[in-house]
């Protein structure tokens, strides 16, 4: 392949990643603007906590029809399209004179994020050549990893010096600048399937991720009546067990739970999503730390967690050789080991910890952390055939999702209970303590998952393999 024609693949990461940066950063930018919206909305500033949830439910109702639409219609079509009603729902966002306006905008936003991650890899899966799916995955490890450092010192900065509505007009310019570049460098597919839609799976799984997804979005918040969350959990427990027979029945279900016969994607989804239940509480619970437990304002604490946004760019440079040399199996049982292990060491940072080692360590994680994003990204699409891609990235996806919230909601209840155990009003870094401890091991518990891989899983995107068979040859030379 020449380099002029092999450039448009090497821009494909980065575009799908400049995307995916863009939903992520505005995740998690909102947190820290609610107070000021709540002022200029005259609401309080606890039921505004609702237009995080309701993005959240609307990613959880829809991501799984992302796979479906991708082949009814075409992934760069749904990609391109994602991107505008984003970027309609930003709009709507930003003119939002109540918070009815606000909740409904931020709904059209889930819409288009539920959309726009999925099928976004997608059109990297099926334009990228395996063997350099690796390297290109983990470009998308990076928005995950730093959008949540980003977001509150530019939601800080935002509501101090600006309106709060620029946190939702600053995604013009990028989604603008991504449309284009899909339009430029991806190339177009036409639909694949004329498929039916499976309304009724769509139903029990969407509303059964939702009430999974909300109930402990709010455990601990108390936003909600008390039993309201626990509630929600029961009942989106009992709608997936029905959606697991109605898909055991259905010939063509929204989602085929069968993918998870394939023995590598099977491990990216169960032992991924441990891991991803401690990050997901991490994104929660440092940044609190540092500016409720160390006295670190948003700015501070955003600059500080940095680090591991400066870790998982150096572990860029260095996924490709590590997968090639060690192979996906090894990698993950150390780096669930090692991630876990700094997950719950950051419980135990105080105060009176040097700043320097508070970054150096945080760097360290962040490049462990980083590593086991992109080979669990990857070796979930290692053995999926070409047909099956976009029902397993709206699988994995909607794992995803879900593992996340449940980390959130987790260490919300660790924070909750450990406050209660002291009779104390507010908290303290000892609560931070039992919380980190409580997630890490969580995550933890994945090494179980992936050391029962066989060590040649996912050779065909790792080359662990080939990198082996080739040690006689050069030990010859």
């Amino acid at each position: 392949m020449s380099p002029e024609a092999s450039k448009p693949a090497r821009l494909i990461p980065l575009i799908v990643a400049s995307a995916l940066f863009m939903e992520n950063l505005d995740s998690t930018v909102i947190a820290t603007a609610l107070p000021a919206i709540a002022r200029s909305l005259n609401e309080d500033p606890l039921h505004l906590s609702l237009a995080i949830s309701s993005y959240l439910l609307s990613l959880s109702v829809f991501i799984p029809v992302s796979g479906w639409m991708a082949d009814r219609y075409g992934a760069r079509r749904v990609f391109r399209n994602a991107i505008i009603v984003f970027l309609l729902g930003s709009i709507a966002c930003a003119a939002a004179q109540n918070i009815g306006e606000l909740l409904l905008a931020r709904v059209v936003q889930g819409i288009g994020g539920a959309m726009m991650v999925p099928v976004g890899r997608l059109v990297l899966l099926r334009q990228v050549p395996k063997r350099d799916l690796v390297s290109a995955m983990s470009y998308l490890t990076i928005p995950a990893l730093m959008a949540p450092i980003f977001g509150p010192p530019v939601g800080g900065f935002i509501v101090t010096y600006l309106s709060w509505r620029w946190i939702f007009l600053i995604n013009m310019p990028i989604g603008l600048l991504g449309y284009w570049l899909v339009s430029r460098y991806i190339h177009d597919s036409a639909g694949t399937t004329s498929q039916s839609f499976d309304l009724a799976g769509w139903m029990l799984l969407g509303l059964g991720l939702a009430g999974l997804v909300f109930g402990f979005e709010n455990l601990g918040k108390h936003v909600l009546p008390q039993e309201l969350p626990p509630t929600a959990v029961a009942a989106g427990i009992l709608l997936l067990l029905l959606y697991v027979r109605h898909a055991r029945l259905d010939a063509a279900p929204i989602m085929r739970l069968s993918l998870l016969k394939i023995a590598t994607f099977r491990a990216s989804v169960t032992g991924g999503s441990l891991f991803r239940i401690g990050v997901g509480a991490f994104s929660l619970l440092m940044p609190m730390m540092l500016q409720i437990g160390f006295g670190m304002s948003a700015l501070a604490s955003g600059l500080t967690t940095f680090a591991s946004a400066v870790g998982a760019l150096v572990m860029k440079t260095m996924a490709q050789r590590l997968t090639r040399r060690y192979g996906f199996r090894k990698l993950l049982v150390w780096t669930t080991l090692l991630s876990s292990s700094t997950l719950i060491a950051c419980g135990f940072l105080r105060p009176v910890t040097p700043q320097w080692f508070i970054i150096a360590f945080l760097l360290v994680a962040g490049f462990f952390r980083s590593l086991e994003f992109t080979c669990v990204n990857t070796l979930a699409f290692a053995d999926v055939s070409e047909s099956d891609m976009s029902q397993a990235t709206s699988f994995s996806s909607t794992a995803q999702q879900v593992a996340l919230s449940v980390g959130i909601g987790i260490a919300s209840q660790v924070l909750n209970l450990s406050l209660a155990a002291r009779h104390a009003a507010s908290l303290s870094v000892a609560d931070f303590t039992a919380a980190f401890c409580t997630v890490g091991l969580v995550s933890l518990s994945a090494m179980f998952t992936f050391v029962r891989m066989r060590p040649d899983a996912g050779e065909a995107v790792s080359g662990h393999r080939m990198a082996l068979a080739d040690v006689p040859t050069r030990l010859s030379q």
